[in-house]
């Protein structure tokens, strides 16, 4: 079953993604000022514990003058020191507090204090008293190691906090970076894939094939793009449609035209032919009435081949397709329009590929298509000009290709849309406009194709493209 639907926009995400990355440094960044901080308050501590110790080391010095020299003063300049020390220890007590805690701050004051009153002690006594004298060193030292001791932890502790920050702060760089990237890359992805979707009916569009992007699972601005796409498309092939039927209307209009010019004629000198022989028959000889009747057999027929012309366009007959060689086809095709061209003073160029691959075709049928373009290029160029004809095969598309080109007056650029619509001629009453049109339903039945390039002034190329034999002696021809 698919999950809801991304309703979340792009720019969204990105800012999304942007604060998620901008919150990790911040959090990195205030894990390394906090250690920082840290590290400077335990810095702080053994600066102000390397005076202590420098105390405490003067503090032994004067007791052992004490008991070397029995100089009282010794024990008043202990007594100063200590006070002086404790003194430094309230100035900076919240310093020592925050590196040490305070359980190691009091039992620090507490060495102070008992060392302290064994100097009280010692002053107050007058005689040498070996158990107070011990006391006496027992209590430096105790002082002194105890000062020393947190000291060189506190070191340590400075050295680990270093290099554990230094661990995290490598680690946590390349968990941003990994993120960074992964969440880039997701979002790159999906913009990808979008844009990929959005190119493939693009594709499909310019191809005229009028297909929707299906299943879009996101309402962020792609979403809005593929939607509008699919909109477009909808309309585009609403619009094709519309074109196709306004093409079948004016065809059909063509058609219905071309019809009734071709009919009208034969069929007004029917009616004329049979009224003035009505008018006429009691004076009219048996020759002139003959005469008559052959007028009217002659715009029959006439009107006979306009049926038949439009039933041959309408339904072509069924192609007796044979392998053949179109060079030769192309030759004998000449032969039947070389009086014309002779007598129209048209100078022909060929240009026969040799060896060209055979023809699965119909002869006779492509023989008229041929002939067709033939005369049409030599009426486009009477009196005089050059007809080029050349053949080739295309390999990378298994086709022969044949091309007519003439020097004649050209095809108006606005006239080549509609060259093989039926009835439509440019000669004006001098053709019928079918042959263009039944020249391409033949190539069309031969799975071929067929098309035109004019320029005014400059002449007309027709190329047809006839797809290469393959052996196959059947033809389906659906």
């Amino acid at each position: 079953m698919p999950g809801p639907p991304n309703n979340m926009k792009i720019e969204r995400k990105i800012i999304l993604s942007n604060v998620f990355n901008f919150t990790l440094i911040i959090l990195i960044g205030f894990f390394a000022f906090q250690n920082l901080n840290l590290v400077l308050t335990k810095l702080r501590f053994v600066e102000i514990a390397d005076d202590l110790n420098a105390s405490f080391l003067e503090m032994r010095l004067s007791e052992k003058n004490y008991f070397l020299y029995k100089d009282s003063a010794a024990l008043f300049d202990i007594k100063e020191k200590i006070e002086n020390t404790m003194k430094s220890i309230e100035m900076v007590k919240s310093d020592i507090v925050k590196a040490i805690g305070e359980n190691n701050l009091e039992l620090l004051e507490t060495y102070l204090k008992r060392y302290s009153n064994v100097v009280d002690e010692v002053k107050s006594t007058p005689n040498f008293d070996m158990q107070l004298e011990s006391k006496f060193r027992t209590e430096g030292k105790k002082l002194r190691e105890f000062s020393r001791k947190i000291t060189d932890l506190e070191r340590a502790r400075v050295n680990v906090i270093i290099a554990s920050s230094k661990s995290v702060l490598f680690y946590s760089f390349w968990a941003i970076l990994i993120l960074a990237i992964s969440v880039s890359h997701f979002i790159s992805q999906k913009i990808l894939k979008s844009l990929r979707k959005i190119e493939k009916l693009a594709i499909c569009i310019s191809e005229g094939n009028f297909e929707k992007i299906e299943g879009i699972g996101s309402r962020d601005e792609f979403g809005s793009v593929m939607a509008a796409i699919n909109s477009m498309s909808e309309e585009l092939k609403n619009r094709e449609e519309q074109i196709i039927q306004s093409k079948k209307l004016a065809s059909l209009g063509i058609l219905t035209a071309g019809v009734t010019h071709e009919l009208t004629n034969p069929v007004n000198n029917i009616s004329m032919t049979a009224q003035t022989y009505i008018e006429l028959y009691d004076k009219l000889s048996r020759e002139d009435r003959i005469g008559f009747m052959g007028i009217i057999e002659e715009e029959t027929e006439r009107i006979r081949d306009i049926v038949k012309n439009l039933l041959d366009f309408s339904k072509p007959k069924e192609a007796n397709l044979k392998s053949a060689d179109i060079n030769v086809v192309m030759q004998k095709s000449l032969k039947l329009v070389q009086n014309m061209l002779n007598v129209s003073n048209i100078e022909t160029e060929l240009n026969l590929a040799g060896a060209l691959p055979p023809v699965l075709i119909d002869a006779p049928q492509i023989q008229q298509v041929l002939v067709n373009l033939f005369v049409n290029a030599v009426q486009a160029m009477s009196p005089s000009g050059t007809l080029t004809i050349v053949t080739h095969a295309v390999s990378d598309k298994d086709l022969v290709e044949i091309e007519v080109k003439d020097t004649g007056k050209g095809i108006p650029s606005e006239f080549l849309a509609h060259i093989f619509d039926p009835f439509f001629s440019t000669k004006g009453v001098g053709g019928t406009g079918l042959g263009l049109s039944v020249s391409y339903g033949i190539i069309k039945n031969h799975k071929g194709s067929i098309r035109v390039e004019s320029k005014e002034g400059v002449g007309t190329t027709f190329t047809i493209d006839l797809p290469i034999y393959k052996g196959k002696e059947e033809y389906d021809g659906t």
